[in-house]
């Protein structure tokens, strides 16, 4: 993580990061931890139950963590922004779920920042929200991301008004700074 990530105090901001088993565990972490650094309070949102959902850490099972809020208790209205981190399960698993999908278009409907890596862009396929939108993501989903009518840009950080999307962890610099630097910068 050798990018500067800019140093906004976001005290009273409160970012939702949505996720499931099989999320990748530094694209969940390493963004909390750097939205936490900054000021804001950052809750693991997870579909079914609160207590703790599994990551994926590259090659196999990772760390749990803690889940904050049940998905189904979840408002946009409580968060000023939502973070889609990756991880080939998770998003999946996400993009299926009437409830996730109606969390992020409520997101969208209200104008706020979401962000979303890797795999994280799965989920904004399936809520209607990328297409004629500029995005990058896991080069894999490069055509599923053009077939949903999205211009793909091979970068570390692609931003389209409120919507932030990266490749890969390597990105989460990148990525964490254009979120804190969004939330710093808006009301």
């Amino acid at each position: 993580m050798g990018q500067t990530v800019p140093s906004l105090d976001l005290a009273g901001r409160l970012v939702a990061i949505l996720a499931t088993d099989g999320f990748e565990q530094s694209e969940l972490i390493d963004p909390k931890r750097l939205l936490e650094r900054a000021g804001a309070q950052a809750d693991v949102i997870a579909p079914g139950r609160a207590g703790r959902v599994m990551s994926w850490n590259r090659t196999d099972w990772g760390d749990e963590i803690d889940v904050d809020v049940a998905l189904e208790d979840a408002e946009a209205d409580d968060y000023d922004a939502l973070v889609l981190p990756g991880g080939v399960m998770s998003s999946d698993k996400l993009r299926t779920q009437p409830a996730a999908i109606a969390l992020v278009r409520a997101f969208a409907q209200t104008d706020k920042p979401i962000a979303a890596i890797c795999h994280g862009p799965w989920t904004l396929i399936n809520a209607d929200l990328v297409r004629n939108r500029r995005l990058t993501s896991w080069p894999s989903l490069r055509k599923d991301l053009e077939n949903a009518g999205a211009h793909w840009q091979d970068a570390a950080v692609v931003r389209d008004g409120r919507l932030i999307t990266s490749r890969n962890p390597g990105d989460i610099p990148a990525f964490a700074g254009a979120l804190i630097e969004l939330l710093g910068t808006t009301g």
